[in-house]
């Protein structure tokens, strides 16, 4: 197959400046006229020292073929959307050569070219002519596209008015009802419903099986994995792994679940509107020592600190995820006790009896939640910090996650 997409030695150089030593401080009206007046003065040298030149991307080569899926993988901030706004004409590259061949159809940001004045309608014609759509090509697919968005009810109201699942659904519509020989696709579904992503999914397998090449970046292992053959896995703006998807996505997953001493304090991943702080997360023993590697079948306690901002009433909530970020099981404070007001730091003791779980690397999601389930106040996800060791649960027998997350014994009987 002939290659669409040729990219060598591609790099793109970001200046950032800093203020007061990094620190940003508050600027009054005196503080821009007197920085004027003293600019005049200033050397260049005094403004170059408060400059850093950061690359997003540094060396990048690769090649795609017609008709191929590609995955796109990598923490964030390893340079994926860089590459996808450079491959998509945003964005200039600072050096490097790109060819590409044929059309391209980009869904890089919820709602991008949509005019949130204009109504459902307007901006199927107006985001399809960005995209490179004629007017007849638009006409001929209008009611295919409003149909695969399910949108026909709101199609004459302004998309200001729109949610961002209305506002996505819409635009993925319009970008993968393009005739384009490649389509480009970042993170997006994530904003969708279940039902809308696995519609989304089958969309893009449907043209890959055309002939169409696709570039998919997700945070979604499982969606990457069963769309993509082949996967490339960027780390601090390189590419260090390129080849079949579900090695890569294995590479990815091992490096993301090793343990790098974070805070639980300062974990990134969180949600919620305040009022609560989950502060600690330790893994122990029955002996009460702490431990990250356990047995099947052995006895695991979760430690959780939290600290209550308010005196309120709360429950909390602590899930065990696999390294795809599926949740496992769910347990909550509410499930043997009664929710009971809290104020200041408290701690909580889960004992988990004899887990159900077969060797390999977990993940752990806390919450704060309303006893209702119609808040939550603080939630730190996808915490990697469990991993199962060890051989069978009855005999001794080697175990993999060919057979499954978890063991649960169940009785078996020759009836004939």
């Amino acid at each position: 197959m002939s290659s669409v997409i040729k990219v060598e030695n591609l790099f793109k150089k970001y200046t950032l400046r800093h203020q007061g030593g990094g620190r940003s401080r508050y600027v009054a009206l005196r503080d821009v006229l007197t920085n004027k007046v003293t600019s005049l003065f200033r050397s260049d040298s005094t403004e170059d020292a408060d400059q850093e030149e950061f690359l997003a991307l540094k060396d990048v080569s690769f090649e795609v073929k017609q008709g191929e899926n590609i995955g796109i993988i990598g923490r964030n901030g390893a340079g994926k959307s860089t590459l996808l706004k450079i491959l998509s004409r945003i964005t200039e590259p600072s050096g490097g050569r790109i060819e590409i061949q044929g059309r391209v159809a980009s869904l890089l940001e919820v709602g991008t070219g949509f005019h949130p004045e204009l109504t459902g309608r307007e901006n199927i014609y107006l985001n399809g002519a960005i995209l490179g759509m004629k007017r007849p090509e638009i006409k001929r697919k209008f009611d295919e596209i409003v149909s695969f968005a399910e949108v026909e009810k709101f199609l004459d109201t302004p998309v200001k008015h729109f949610s961002s699942g209305m506002y996505m659904r819409l635009a993925f519509a319009v970008a993968a009802h393009l005739e384009s020989e490649i389509l480009i696709v970042d993170e997006v579904l994530a904003v969708g419903d279940a039902e809308f992503q696995r519609k989304c999914l089958g969309k893009m397998d449907e043209a890959s099986r055309h002939g169409r090449t696709v570039l998919f970046v997700s945070h979604n292992m499982q969606a990457v994995e069963s769309l993509t053959s082949r996967c490339i896995l960027f780390a601090k703006g390189q590419i260090s792994h390129d080849g079949p998807s579900a090695e890569a996505v294995s590479l990815y997953l091992k490096s993301k679940i090793a343990m790098e001493g974070a805070s639980i304090k300062n974990w990134p991943a969180r949600a919620g509107s305040g009022g609560a702080r989950i502060v600690s997360l330790v893994l122990q023993d029955e002996m009460g020592q702490p431990q990250d590697v356990f047995r099947p079948c052995e006895t695991i306690y979760f430690k959780v600190g939290v600290r209550f901002d308010s005196d309120s009433t709360y429950n909390v909530q602590l899930v065990v995820e696999n390294e795809k970020e599926q949740p496992l099981f769910t347990t909550q404070f509410a499930d043997n006790q009664k929710p009971m007001r809290h104020t200041g730091y408290s701690e909580f003791l889960v004992r988990c009896e004899q887990n159900h779980l077969l060797p390999g690397n977990y993940l752990i999601s806390l919450a704060v939640i309303r006893p209702d389930h119609s808040d939550c106040y603080d939630a730190a996800l996808h915490i990697p910090a469990l991993r199962i060791e060890g051989e069978g649960f009855l005999w001794k027998v080697p175990l993999d996650k060919r057979w499954g997350d978890l063991y649960f014994p169940c009785q078996w009987t020759l009836v004939k």
